[in-house]
């Protein structure tokens, strides 16, 4: 189905024609001035110079070709040369009830669909989520659901972090606190236990614990010379134990492997959880573990191919060009050691994923920080002809997510705050809102917070450009008020609460027509509802949930503006009452679809 504004152009570039001018001058935008217009054409004005006549004498023929035409209300040709235009009541109805008609509203589905792969988790095995685990998760979530609803095939994978030193710094630690457990026995030939030893719960305080005693700290305040010497060689010992039980696990030790399973499955089961409370899911639980065995073959094939060589023992591809405005260093495919980095299990990944899924995209989410290794990895594995010349590499880089004073997202004393303990702050703070001078059982006041929360959650992040930082502040995102989550959902309750109560008089929602608006707060709603077809268009083009944003903000803007100039329900004409509820179904399902591919829903009553 064509948009709105694709329709009126395609009016005005007749006209053109007919009065002898090029077509492509018709082209129509929405007016910059809605006090006197709703669309606007500056054609003439481009073809004064191309027809060497004044742009008014154009605009004026245009727009006596114009009158009569049923798409509009008004056409007027204003001096120096602009056509100003309204569209008709009648012609507004009538795209409203073949948007209602149309399963997605209009939006046309594309003729070859693509096939994108996202990677948008990125999270650490063993590492409970944080609030720098967030922006990847929602901004991923929302492309994957938007590029779906577009009609593409979509593939999200939460490639995790499941290969690297973590594992081998819980291994020691383990063994340190329990070193009678058969992993750690090299003769033990039996079955190993189907039961992990450690929780949840444990394991997110061995991580920690390990990670610390692997790092030098400096000189601790009273501590001599010799005491601190002591304690570098045993950090120094600790990390090489770490280092050794990593390369053990990597090489397939039995003990390691099996206590490398228990890890993840530990830890994935606490991830989907955390996951699942953001309403976010994956297709696929991949990890840089499942691509090892690629990486020997794929490094041997770029040394053969002539694309790798060594560099101080280390296998590196050149990737600079000659029209660098930047240093490019060199893509390095293994250590000196020949150890692998998060460059080359990349690299692996879309060996993998070009050989499994043969995809026309390839989307990363991840800190816009890591932007330079994004493009070492994309020109690498196009050089190297890893990555086709069509397959499209694209990287969304996002800003981080800040605290009132502008600095990152913290907790009170200054450590990172997990992403758990931000979701439980932003559902008390809602919950108390909801509950605020009006009676309601707490059970249906949590569930409500629960579902607004995350609105708001998403909507603060969403509404964003997604490569700007933005302060997280979450009095403003809880607000029922302004350009919210709640806001949102209130607007879509308020319908809700319309459409209910005009079943309980008797009235039916079915067999319901838009009929031409009578004011201009309803002709305002339609023209308003007529633009999703284009927001959700340039939203899936430009992986910009945003445009979404963007969007039900002015339509619930559009629709309370209806709603406060308009008697719905106490309107005596039950013809006109029909086409009221018509039209406040479609905005429904308009806003409904809009905020599912934002990955929130509306409460029934807030």
């Amino acid at each position: 189905m064509k948009k709105l504004l694709d329709l009126i152009s395609d009016e005005v570039s007749q006209a053109f024609a007919d009065a002898g001018y090029d077509a492509a001058l018709g082209k129509v935008t929405v007016s910059n001035r809605p006090d006197l217009c709703e669309y606007q054409c500056n054609g003439a004005m481009a073809g004064a110079k191309q027809y060497h006549c004044a742009p008014i004498m154009i605009a004026e023929a245009v727009a006596e070709k114009l009158q009569g035409n049923s798409a509009f209300g008004e056409v007027s040709a204003v001096k120096p040369g602009f056509l100003n235009l309204k569209v008709s009541p009648a012609f507004a109805a009538e795209y409203m009830n073949r948007m209602a008609a149309d399963e997605k509203f209009g939006l046309e589905i594309p003729a070859k669909p693509h096939m994108i792969i996202l990677d948008y988790g990125g999270a650490n095995a063993a590492k409970p989520l944080h609030v720098g685990h967030l922006r990847s998760a929602i901004i991923g979530e929302s492309v994957k659901r938007i590029c779906r609803y577009a009609g593409h095939t979509v593939i999200g994978d939460v490639h995790l972090g499941d290969w690297g030193l973590q594992m081998g710094l819980i291994i020691t630690e383990l063994q340190e606190r329990k070193p009678e457990l058969p992993y750690f026995d090299d003769s033990y030939a039996g079955e190993y236990p189907a039961e992990a030893p450690f929780t949840i719960s444990e394991l997110e305080e061995i991580y920690p614990t390990a990670s610390k005693k692997s790092k030098d700290d400096g000189q601790h305040e009273g501590e001599t010379d010799a005491e601190y010497q002591l304690r570098q060689q045993a950090t120094a010992d600790y990390k090489a134990k770490a280092l050794a039980a990593t390369a053990d696990l990597q090489n397939g030790r039995r003990g390691y492997r099996a206590l490398w399973r228990h890890i993840m499955n530990v830890s994935v089961a606490d991830l989907k959880k955390n996951y699942d409370s953001l309403n976010v899911s994956f297709d696929l639980w991949k990890g840089e573990s499942d691509v090892q065995d690629i990486i020997p073959g794929m490094a041997q094939k770029l040394k053969d191919d002539g694309y790798a060589y060594e560099s101080d023992g280390a296998l590196v591809v050149d990737i600079a060009r000659e029209d660098d405005t930047r240093e490019m260093p060199p893509c390095m495919i293994l250590k000196s050691d020949g150890a692998a980095l998060y460059t080359t299990t990349d690299i692996a990944t879309i060996v993998e994923r070009v050989e499994q899924y043969h995809p026309d995209e390839i989307i990363y989410f991840a800190d816009k920080r890591q932007d330079l290794h994004f493009e070492q990895v994309f020109r690498c594995v196009k050089k190297t002809g890893i990555a086709p010349e069509e397959t499209k590499l694209k990287f969304i880089g996002f800003g981080t997510m800040n605290g009132r004073d502008g600095k990152p997202f913290k907790t009170r004393d200054g450590g990172v705050l997990r992403l758990e303990a931000l979701i439980k702050e932003v559902n008390e703070e809602m919950y108390q809102k909801i509950i605020t001078g009006r009676e309601i059982s707490e059970e249906k006041a949590r569930e409500i917070a629960k579902t607004v929360s995350l609105a708001a959650i998403k909507y603060g992040d969403l509404s964003n450009q997604a490569s700007k930082d933005y302060i997280f502040d979450i009095d403003r995102f809880t607000s029922f008020e302004g350009d919210t989550g709640p806001y949102i959902l209130y607007t879509i309750v308020r319908i809700k609460s319309i459409l209910r109560k005009y079943q309980e008089k008797g009235g039916m929602l079915t067999d319901l027509s838009v009929l031409p608006a009578e004011n201009e707060a309803e002709k305002a709603l339609m023209l308003e509802t007529a633009k999703f077809n284009a927001a959700m268009e340039s939203a899936c083009e430009e992986k910009a949930p945003h445009r979404v944003c963007a969007y039900i903000y002015d339509l619930c803007n559009a629709f309370n503006h209806f709603y406060h100039e308009t008697k719905i329900l106490a309107e005596e004409d039950q013809e006109k009452q029909k086409g009221y509820i018509a039209l406040l179904l479609l905005v429904k399902g308009v806003l409904e679809a809009s905020i599912d591919v934002l990955g929130f829903e509306a409460p029934e009553e807030m």
